[in-house]
């Protein structure tokens, strides 16, 4: 019984502490209080306390052309949270920009994300009735606000920029003069890691050959592609044939062709450490994966027109995924572009088909003690279906990707990704009108891939401290034996 009213004797005190507090708090504007800026709104974080600054990475909710983020100058203590705001134009030359608002976003005790309908309309980004407090401040934005967007006309590629000056008032909204800013500036000391796959709905495809056909599928049964065309969930597939050139003493019936198929399921890899020293972040990741399969043919004596590999580009691809990292929208940039190499010397006559399957990864990872540092590896293994190779000679014939990688428009890492099928022949041949033809020696062809690349000076959009140079990811090879034998066996 003592024990108990101790404990309730306990208890008194610190409760009529909290109501005072709450009477005060009631009572007073709380001190150092800032009304946001018109067009601000209330913080939204991934978190599930106030001491857990991790962010959640996702793919953008549609509608994604609505998305924007902003963020008071350092120092402000106005953190990126989701705004109204929509850049109604951009100009890359001059770097102004229009900021619109729709409905008027303000502290509210439901986050803007609840409703999946409120960001307002691109086609009227001012038709909302205005809230008092935009009134009180006509401008949508102040100076050394950074706002990141989403794709938006003049910026196609999404914009992180920062406002260095407010012109003035126009139809459209508020016009500002803005520079370049970094995402340290968005998403200061929280850290956020993720792997998003990209929709291969959304990828754009510039066809380079005639005879290239693209194929895709994703869930709810919608499918693009020939008919028959069997494609896993998020892959893109690509079928492509060609002819090749021959050596100019090939006779009329060694033409050459190449055909084949790149089936590919990208990821984009994002990761941010928070802030370290010096306002940059701790660490960071910028890179592209995915699921890999391709198989292809190669007949006829194949011959490189001067000596150096041959390089057929077959189709380009873009897509510009937006990642919901917490309130922030970071635009990737993202280009494939698949090709055919050919190398050979014109003597070797061969008839070779491979299909091979593995997963890749490429990019760029940041620590404060190493700087920057290349990240590759590729896991791929192959099967011959038909090999065979005549005469003595050489020939090696790649069906591969470059792929590059970016935020809001600046390329970070590029690599190349070549898996390849190479044949060789050595020995003699000899012709007698007793014995007739007989060629002595072996052939034998193998597989293999190439993954290369480079990190560029661009990744510095992180806020990390910018490169004197680009610095190469470093080549990766790995080669196996599929079929050898003997010539004329």
């Amino acid at each position: 019984m003592r024990r108990r009213t101790r404990h309730r004797r306990a208890l008194l005190p610190a409760f009529a502490v909290t109501a005072l507090l709450l009477a005060a708090g009631c009572s007073s504007p709380a001190p150092h209080a800032e009304r946001p800026a018109a067009g601000h709104g209330q913080d939204v974080r991934a978190t599930d306390g106030p001491t857990d600054h991790r962010l959640t990475v996702a793919a953008a909710p549609a509608p994604a052309a609505t998305a924007t983020a902003t963020a008071g100058p350092a120092g402000s203590g106005r953190r990126a949270h989701k705004t109204k705001l929509t850049i109604s134009s951009y100009d890359g030359r001059t770097r102004r920009a229009v900021i619109s608002k729709g409905q008027a976003t303000t502290g509210t005790s439901k986050p803007p994300s609840a409703s999946p309908a409120s960001p307002a309309s691109p086609a009227s980004p001012t038709s909302a009735t205005p809230s008092p407090a935009s009134s009180a401040a006509p401008h949508e934005a102040v100076v050394g606000d950074v706002i990141a967007s989403a794709p938006a006309p003049g910026a196609p590629h999404g914009l992180l920029a920062k406002v260095t000056k407010v012109i003035g008032e126009t139809d459209q909204g508020t016009q500002v003069q803005t520079e370049p800013a970094a995402l340290n500036a968005v998403l200061g000391d929280d850290t956020a890691k993720g792997t998003v796959p990209v929709d291969p709905s959304s990828f754009a495809v510039d066809k380079l050959l005639p005879d290239v056909k693209v194929s895709w599928s994703k869930a709810g049964d919608v499918h693009v592609g020939p008919k028959g065309a069997t494609v896993p969930l998020g892959s893109l597939r690509l079928d492509v044939g060609a002819e090749v050139p021959t050596s100019k003493d090939a006779p009329v019936s060694a033409t050459a062709s190449v055909s084949g198929f790149v089936q590919v399921a990208p990821q984009v890899d994002f990761s941010y450490g928070g802030s370290g020293t010096d306002a940059a972040p701790g660490s960071a990741y910028l890179g592209v994966s995915g699921d890999w399969s391709s198989g292809w043919a190669v007949k006829g004596r194949a011959a490189a027109a001067t000596g150096t590999p041959l390089r057929i580009p077959f189709a380009k691809l873009h897509a510009d995924p937006v990642l919901q990292v917490g309130p922030v929208p970071v635009v990737v940039n993202l280009d494939l572009t698949c090709y055919v190499q050919i190398s050979a010397d014109g003597h070797v006559t061969v008839d070779v088909q491979q299909s091979l399957k593995g997963d890749f990864k490429a990019g760029g990872t940041f620590g404060v003690a190493k700087g920057w540092t290349p990240v590759s590896s590729a896991d791929m293994k192959s099967t011959p279906v038909r090999a065979s190779l005549t005469t003595a000679g050489s020939v090696k014939t790649a069906l591969g990707a470059e792929a590059s990688v970016g935020l809001y428009g600046t390329v970070g890492v590029t690599a190349d990704l070549a898996p390849y099928l190479r044949g060789e022949a050595s020995g003699t041949v000899t012709a007698t009108s007793d014995t007739g033809t007989r060629a002595e020696g072996t052939w034998g062809v193998y597989g293999g891939v190439d993954l290369s690349g480079t990190l560029r000076l661009q990744l510095s959009i992180f806020g990390t401290p910018v490169f004197q140079r680009s610095v190469p990811l470093g080549s990766l090879h790995r080669e196996w034996k599929l079929a050898g034998g003997s010539l004329g066996s």
